[in-house]
């Protein structure tokens, strides 16, 4: 299909952000609005990378075009290292399918079979949910479905008058299934993509690195480059990562990891991100 960004130019000063999330994953921007605010406040080029979602993105290419808003196609994918939470973005890939798509979809598959385990484990331990409510949680997106499942069993009540739903959740095995690191890495390349660790200084629950475990890292999957600029690095965190990236000619990126119009979009500059976007086929002067 063609692509909104097709023989799109844009000056190095012009304003792009490449990590965007909408309801297709766990945000609440609808992409019809977003498109429309990213458009009226004269961003240039954005990606929407909405959590394990590919299947989203012919879609959305589509609604692009409608909206005359430049989209790369783009995927947050849910990973891990060594154990750890880590989040990998992966951008120019076939919105139609391919290796990328497959393991969304594994990944979707895992996540459901968890939810029915969890279920039929809280009805073992008397806290069962109605059907109905099962089958809307199974059809909600891979990453919202623990969180819905928690907030279902606090709404019946379970929870109140002994351990919290969320202790209830966990103990019956709920999980967020997650994808190997260099399975993505792997999957992004075969699908024509390139792939970058999302968030590398976040922390609150993910891996924040260091230049050791990046060179470790790199030793195991060819990533290609970093999320540089994020709002929840410091100052020193992004100077110190845009001065890995270069010593290591890896691609960077920045976005603003906006989720809801109440933390909107940011506007960064198409001249500091310029590898990347080159390297998906856009023009900066």
């Amino acid at each position: 299909m063609k692509l909104s960004t097709s023989g799109l130019r844009l000056a190095a000063g012009a304003a792009v952000d490449l990590h965007l999330h909408s309801h297709y994953s766990d945000g609440d921007w609808r992409p019809e609005a977003l498109l429309d605010h990213l458009r009226d406040g004269g961003f240039a080029l954005a990606a929407i990378a909405d959590h394990d979602r590919v299947d989203t993105t012919a879609g959305l290419q589509q609604l692009a075009q409608e909206k005359r808003m430049p989209l790369l196609a783009a995927v947050e994918m849910t990973a891990r290292w060594r154990g750890e939470m880590t989040d990998l973005l992966c951008y120019g890939f076939d919105p139609q399918g391919g290796a990328l798509h497959e393991l969304a979809g594994e990944l979707l598959r895992r996540q459901q079979e968890n939810t029915r385990a969890v279920c039929e484990n809280l009805a073992r331990r008397g806290a069962a949910l109605p059907p109905e409510a099962v089958a809307e949680i199974l059809a909600a997106p891979a990453c919202r479905q623990p969180q819905a499942l928690v907030a279902l069993l606090a709404a019946r009540g379970f929870g109140r008058d002994g351990p919290a739903a969320g202790r209830l959740a966990a103990e019956a095995g709920c999980r967020l299934a997650t994808s190997d690191l260099a399975e993505v890495v792997e999957a992004a390349h075969r699908s024509g993509a390139v792939c970058l660790i999302a968030h590398p200084g976040r922390g609150d629950g993910w891996l924040s690195y260091d230049a050791g475990l990046l060179d470790e890292v790199r030793r195991e999957a060819p990533i290609d480059g970093l999320e540089v600029t994020h709002p929840l690095h410091t100052p020193a965190q992004t100077a110190a990562y845009e001065a890995y990236a270069r010593r290591r000619g890896l691609l960077i990126s920045a976005g603003s990891d906006s989720h809801r119009p109440e933390k909107p979009p940011i506007r960064y500059r198409a001249g500091a991100c310029r590898a990347l976007l080159e390297r998906l086929g856009i023009e900066v002067g």
